[in-house]
This record gives C-alpha cells, structure tokens and sequence, in this order.
C-alpha cells in the first residue's frame, strides 16, 4: 500500500493503518532497532511502541516521508531503550559511529542552529554527494551499520568504508563551516 494511503487510514483512524505500517515497513524497523539493542524483546517492544506513536501522533502532524518519520521513531525508541537498559552506557559499535560523527556535528547549543535547521542542511549536504558515498553515509550514522556489513552490501573493503566516511564527515564538516555552522 502507499504511503499516502497509510496516512489517510491514520487520519480515519482506521486500525487498518498499523497493519498496513507493520507489513511495509516492519522488517526495516527490527533492522534499525536490531542495529542498536542486542535483546530481541526489546526492539519488538521499541518497534510497537513506535506504532503506537505513530498512532498518536497522526493527525495532527502530516508526514511528507512516511518511512523516514517513523525510522526516526524508532531510532529514538531504541536509543532511549538502550540507555535505559545500560544506565545511559551505549553499545560500543553505536558509540563509535556517534562519536565519529560529533567531529563535524557536536551536541546541539541553543545559540545555534535549531535540530530542523541542521537537519535540512545535512540533507541538503547528502544530496550533493554522489550515489555510493551518500548510502555509505546513511547505512553508517542512520541506521548504524558497521563497517564489515556496509563493505559487504557494496562490495567494498572495510578500509574502502572509512575512507569514505572520513572524506564524506570532512566534507560536511566543511559544508556547515560555509553555512555558519562552525562547532569549534
């Protein structure tokens, strides 16, 4: 079913709607969470609370991308879930690839840029790169992946990887310097 179609079941408040959600996307969402918790309860669990918060959360808010809305959902859920789980300690594999990232994106300021504003520049930022070194840079900081599987899906060696990723954190280091995002 499409996306839309999803959306219009939400606002109808036709249950329908999770159904239609967990079949589309339900694999995807246990492979975001799987990627961050290790205990196969607790990414069913962060993956049905995201539902449900989708539920709650539609109407009012209108998703322009449906599958990026509730990836982010989950995302969260699972973070909070394995800060809860560790006393606020992350996994190391997440806690690697959150700290090569803060090299260009630190901890949001209040006298910066609000999460939206730099959330469309890093979108902007993705859009400009090539095809194979934007979905390295996806697979790695979105969806957590690590370098031995991101290598292995586009037939690249690991080093092949964090090469790429370095370059792609330098380049967007350099990009937010030119939109007066500059962190140090």
């Amino acid at each position: 079913m499409e996306d839309i179609k999803i959306i219009e079941l939400f606002r109808e408040r036709d249950e329908r709607a999770i159904a239609e959600l967990k079949q589309k996307y339900g694999k995807l969402c246990l492979y975001v969470t799987g990627n961050i918790l290790s205990v196969h309860e607790d990414t069913e669990e962060c993956v049905n609370s995201a539902y449900f918060d989708v539920w709650n959360k539609i109407p009012p808010e209108s998703p322009n991308d449906l599958k990026t809305y509730l990836c982010r959902i989950v995302k969260n859920k699972a973070i909070d879930r394995l800060k809860y789980n560790s006393a606020a300690k992350r996994s190391p594999e997440l806690t690697v690839s959150l700290d090569e990232l803060s090299e260009c994106i630190p901890a949001p300021a209040e006298d910066r840029l609000s999460a939206s504003e730099l959330a469309e520049l890093i979108s902007r930022f993705l859009h400009s790169q090539d095809e194979k070194h934007r979905k390295v840079f996806v697979r790695r900081y979105w969806y957590g992946d690590p370098l031995s599987r991101i290598a292995e899906l586009y037939g690249m060696n690991e080093k092949t990887v964090a090469t790429y990723l370095f370059r792609t954190r330098n380049k967007l280091k350099d990009f937010l310097r030119k939109e007066g995002y500059d962190h140090e």
